[in-house]
């Protein structure tokens, strides 16, 4: 009756405390047959077979790879394997589902290692039903724990190896809340929250206390993208003049981004977080397509020349595809890091994954539209993960970002766009009468 409890209402518990020996056994008894079964074991080799044969022995056994280590985790067990000559890594991940159903858990993951190195990483119990993020040591510099990944790992959204990336999803897929949490992880590190949310800032302005710049409205969207492409132009004659060259300085590391840069000439890294982005691509005259086309220019150049800079992207649309007119798919080749929520249609997760892995384009198409939060990220080397974020209520960010004010950095190119905040109301003071709101 315990076990049933824990299995329950803290599945975590369950696992450590009864969970992990029978699966452990269970994966050794079971080894030798399921890779037999599985069709990962290789025939003898020929000095084998000619050796029984000499000794009028049976013909040997075919062979299976040779476990290194077998270590629990909290969520589930990781088997290491040296493979046989033959084998290749391709064969276990094709074979993660059969693994799976073999040991009776509940998710394989295969991933090599190095060279005739194998790891499978399995998972005893579904670990994105209820997310509870593990404590983590505080954060790196632009470094931020996001979501928890299908084999128990955490999830980081690290832009100094991604530097822009895209977020796709259906209306109630979950990515105002992946947002959400992105900024929250983002607002205790020294970095420039730069928004554009064209929901009259619906989704940002209740953060905006944490903004550097944020913009409501295309015409805005369309100024602060060119100051920031002028901000951009000024830290790389900042770079220009400290890349230490001259002969005079031989034992100098050549700098040619903010990164080698001293500290105290080293500009504040800028993430732009884009909300909504088919607002910005749509025109309905002449006016409107121009400042689209302007809009898309800027932010194709600060997505192909501002990781050196110091500027990243964070692109969120329903759909990102060739129909948003000229300059979005060069836009979109740009953006490395790719995360595809709940979508309504497989094309819009080929615009995700199409150019990277078809098996994404499979795995975002067949979300559940009862666990929001849910999506598959990779980027551009075609790896990729089932993940799932915590959810961060709009008040735990507000709260966070409030707490972390302080900590936003003034840029002279983006003052105009100083996000305008509301007065704070203090309790017990009397309010002023204000004429009431007309009844829509």
């Amino acid at each position: 009756m315990t076990a049933l409890i824990l299995r329950w209402l803290r599945p975590t518990w369950y696992w450590m405390t009864f969970g992990v020996t029978c699966a452990t056994i269970r994966v050794l008894v079971r080894y030798r047959s399921v890779m037999d079964a599985c069709g990962l074991t290789v025939p003898p080799s020929r000095w084998r077979l000619a050796l029984a044969r000499v000794a009028n022995r049976p013909v040997p056994e075919a062979r299976s790879p040779r476990i290194l280590r077998l270590r629990p985790t909290s969520t589930g067990l990781v088997l290491r394997l040296k493979l046989r000559p033959g084998q290749d890594a391709f064969d276990f991940s094709a074979s993660s589902d059969r693994l799976r159903h073999s040991f009776t858990l509940h998710n394989v993951v295969s991933r090599e290692v190095r060279s005739g190195v194998v790891e499978l990483r399995m998972t005893g119990y579904d670990v994105l039903k209820r997310v509870r993020m593990p404590a983590n040591p505080p954060p790196e510099v632009l470094r931020v724990p996001v979501a928890l990944r299908e084999d128990g790992e955490v999830h980081h959204r690290d832009y100094r190896q991604v530097p822009h990336a895209l977020n796709v999803g259906a209306t109630k897929s979950g990515k105002s809340v992946y947002q959400r949490t992105l900024v929250a992880g983002l607002a205790s590190q020294r970095v420039a929250l730069v928004g554009i949310d064209c929901k009259n800032g619906v989704e940002l302005s209740p953060l905006a206390r944490r903004f550097t710049a944020l913009a409501d409205n295309p015409a805005e969207a369309a100024e602060l993208l060119a100051a920031l492409v002028q901000y951009m132009g000024r830290v790389y004659e900042v770079i220009r003049a400290e890349q230490r060259i001259s002969i005079d300085l031989p034992d100098a590391e050549i700098t040619a981004d903010i990164w080698d840069l001293p500290a105290h000439l080293r500009p504040v890294p800028v993430v732009l977080l884009v909300d909504e982005v088919a607002e910005l691509a749509l025109a309905a005259n002449k006016t409107e397509e121009i400042r689209r086309d302007q809009i898309v220019t800027d932010l194709v150049r600060l997505a192909q020349l501002g990781r050196a800079a110091g500027i990243h992207l964070e692109i969120c649309g329903q759909r990102f595809g060739s129909e948003l007119g000229k300059g979005i798919t060069m836009l979109r080749a740009q953006l490395t890091g790719r995360t595809a929520h709940r979508v309504n249609d497989e094309t819009s997760a080929n615009m995700a994954f199409g150019d990277i892995s078809p098996d994404a384009v499979l795995a975002a198409v067949q979300i559940d539209k009862d666990r929001p939060g849910s999506a598959v990220a990779g980027d551009s080397s075609g790896g990729w993960c089932r993940i799932r974020a915590p959810h961060t209520t709009l008040r735990q960010a507000v709260d966070i970002c409030n707490a972390h004010a302080h900590r936003t950095p003034e840029i002279p190119e983006l003052e105009p766009f100083r996000p305008a905040l509301p007065a704070r109301v203090l309790v017990g003071k009397v309010q002023p009468k204000t004429a009431s709101a007309p009844a829509f």
